[in-house]
């Protein structure tokens, strides 16, 4: 688990999804809002997260409106980070 919170931490873009994440799930457009970063980053960031198995899309299946929360690791490494 600890090699995921270094994973987290080195990166201030997976670090403030992952605190995004925190209380509920959530489409791309507001995690970008959420932390001021560009649409474009947060579906890269999201993409490394899910293929760590750190978040999860709980609605794969459709195109637009996909929500993303935090996985039970991405839980644990939550706590850790704070």
């Amino acid at each position: 688990m600890d090699d995921k919170v270094r994973y987290v931490n080195k990166s201030s873009y997976r670090l403030k999804v992952v605190k995004s994440l925190d209380t509920e799930a959530k489409m791309p457009r507001e995690i970008s809002a959420d932390c001021d970063i560009l649409p474009n980053h947060i579906s890269n960031v999201l993409k490394q997260l899910r293929e760590n198995e750190i978040v999860e899309c709980i609605n794969p299946e459709v195109k637009k409106g996909r929500l993303y929360r935090l996985s039970d690791d991405g839980l644990e490494v939550l706590k850790k980070l704070d």
